[in-house]
């Protein structure tokens, strides 16, 4: 709680409704967070009320606010500029801080007679480099596909020192190198060649394309046919190549598909780039859970796109973001060109989407130690419940009951998507003797919280993120009872089956969110289910075995029910009762000789 929220309060009250950029300052006077607004009063407000529903982030920050400034801007879009450039300048510890997890990495064309063209990490060495790139899968592929297209040697063999009956290489025999041992390439042809491999490189297939047609036709005119074969090839290899890497259509040749992905442990975006219809690079943005909010993509298109030289003009994003017109305006005006935002929901483009939420996914899945479906379904579940962040800890519920007796409940924990169980937790039900579904649950949760409010077991002081009940409408209204009882905050929705026992939807006090089979979400959740279900089961089963086979013991005349119980209790299991002699018998239930006599033959019976 940040003791000086009355003060902060007050001043804020007398704030200006006008748009502008505000500047949180800590009790050092440094500049912890900066944000724009198109209403200032109404924005900074909202950081200052006394029981906001912040995410982890903007809690800490609200909690280290001693002070804050502002700016007062003509326009919203003025704010928006001036914010970026005040981030850039004192780099606040709270604000996005664009920083790429990867280095830079470069395309090479050496320096010598015959130059080659490699994949390199730094520009330590002499020739002409291309780049950087920031991923070095796309900057790899594109010099093997560069060797392969002009079906340049990857050979160690020097060519300056050239002598005659070089044996060629298998390349030169499958076609996938010109030969230059075999002197059949002249030094000017080959560097017409290289010539070829910058225009490749600088301007895509297309214009390649054009220039080699150009050449071929001088070829054939100077009666050299060989040198047009060879070119005529190159052209077919570059454009089968541009025809399998075309994604979109003709006025989408240039695009960045912009997909985030959230888990607990943290954030990702994705920027894939197309230029000229090909894939030409890749750059990955982590942030840490304290590190981004709710607003994390669209701080991240502002920030991004206003420090950017090479801007396309599509911009394809993953969800629809609230000021797009502003973002679509004051990025147009920075880079001098019109800029597109596109929001897919089909089609073509929305795959190209999913392949850079992929891209995000897999990132975090590897920092996380999590697989990228698991992340996947953690961050859809969240989104499809409406939840501010993806739930890290969720916890079930299910009651089981074999007619009035053996009435039992199982918990167990769902932890970053995957099984948490040494968090399991088994419940006797001891206030209902009755098949109340309801009630059962409603005692269930009341113990679990009365637990985490008072009890000692450290397995119940982890507050959960989300509770899913087995259960439909009913179980939810009577546990939401129990929440309010608690004061306790946290979403709970019932886990709907159908008529083959499998979940159909989510239950909440106001009907069903339908849930799509296909998606992630909707494993995540049978999972749940079918976890929740089982362990509750294997519980009732065990404690019916043992109360029925207490049952049995007290058929004896001289064995009551506590007695039977103190042996199932010493002896666990029946093959270790039954190898236990009459002797030990009359010891353990304290009964005389012919009672343990008649315990022993009832137990060999059995």
């Amino acid at each position: 709680m940040n003791e000086r929220l009355p003060f902060l309060q007050q001043k804020t009250s007398r704030l200006t409704v006008s748009p502008g950029v505000y500047l949180m300052k800590n009790k050092d006077n440094n500049i912890i967070y900066i944000g724009k607004a198109k209403n200032l009063k109404k924005r900074v407000t909202s950081y200052f009320r006394n029981n906001p529903n912040h995410t982890p982030k903007v809690h800490k920050m609200v909690e280290n606010v001693y002070d804050y400034d502002f700016i007062v801007t003509d326009s919203e879009s003025e704010a928006l500029i001036l914010e970026c450039s005040l981030i850039k300048q004192h780099r606040p510890k709270y604000n996005i801080l664009l920083k790429d997890d990867k280095g830079y990495f470069y395309i090479k064309i050496s320096k010598e007679a015959y130059p080659r063209v490699t994949f390199e990490k730094n520009t330590l060495s002499k020739g002409e480099y291309f780049g950087p790139y920031m991923s070095a899968f796309t900057a790899s592929q594109t010099v093997d596909e560069i060797n392969k297209l002009f079906k340049l040697p990857t050979c160690k063999y020097n060519f300056e020192n050239k002598r005659n009956n070089i044996r060629p290489c298998l390349n030169f025999h499958i076609n996938q190198c010109i030969g230059l041992c075999q002197n059949d390439i002249s030094q000017q042809e080959y560097t017409e060649i290289i010539s070829q491999v910058r225009d490749y490189i600088n301007n895509g297939s297309e214009i390649s394309v054009k220039s080699l047609e150009e050449q071929m036709l001088r070829a054939s005119e100077n009666l050299d046919f060989e040198k047009a074969a060879r070119i005529r090839d190159r052209i077919r290899a570059i454009s089968k190549a541009g025809e399998k890497q075309k994604i979109f259509d003709d006025d989408l040749k240039s695009a960045d598909f912009v997909a985030s992905s959230v888990s607990a442990g943290g954030a990702c975006i994705s920027v894939l780039k197309y230029r000229n219809g090909r894939l030409f690079d890749k750059q990955i943005f982590p942030f840490k859970e304290n590190e981004y909010d709710e607003n994390l993509t669209e701080n991240f298109l502002s920030m991004y796109y206003l420090s950017q030289e090479d801007v396309p003009k599509n911009i394809i994003v993953d969800e629809k973001q609230e000021n797009a017109l502003l973002l679509k305006t004051v990025i147009s005006e920075k880079c001098r060109h019109s800029v597109k935002f596109t929001f897919p929901q089909k089609g073509n483009l929305l795959k190209y989407v999913i392949l850079s939420k992929a891209n995000a996914d897999e990132y975090l899945s590897i920092n996380n130690n999590r697989t990228a479906k698991e992340i996947a379904a953690v961050e859809e579940l969240g989104k499809i419940l409406g939840l501010s962040k993806p739930p890290e800890y969720i916890e079930s519920y299910d009651i089981s009951n074999l007619s009035s007796s053996a009435i039992v409940a199982g918990m167990i924990v769902f932890k970053n998507g995957r099984p948490y169980k040494k968090a399991y937790k088994r419940f006797s039900i001891k206030d209902s003797m009755i098949q109340n579904d309801y009630a059962c649950m409603q005692e269930v949760l009341e113990r679990r919280f009365n637990e985490y409010f008072n009890g000692s077991d450290e397995g119940f002081k982890t507050k959960p993120d989300l509770i899913l009940l087995d259960g439909g409408k009913g179980h939810v209204a009577a546990v939401m009872k129990v929440m309010r009882h608690f004061n306790m905050d946290i979403p709970v929705y019932g886990l709907v089956k159908d008529n083959k026992h499998r979940t159909r939807a989510i239950a909440t006090n106001g009907g069903e969110i339908s849930v799509s089979k296909k998606s992630q979400a909707f494993i995540l959740m049978t999972k749940i289910q079918d976890e929740v279900h089982r362990f509750a089961i294997s519980y009732m089963k065990s404690k019916h075995t043992k109360k029925s086979f207490s049952f049995e013991l007290t058929k004896v005349k001289g064995i009551g029910e506590k007695k039977a119980q103190k042996l199932i209790v010493e002896y666990k299991t029946m093959e270790a009762l039954k190898s236990a002699s009459p002797e030990e018998l009359a010891k353990k239930a304290g009964v005389n000789i012919e009672t343990a006599m008649n315990l022993y033959e009832l137990i060999q019976s059995m």
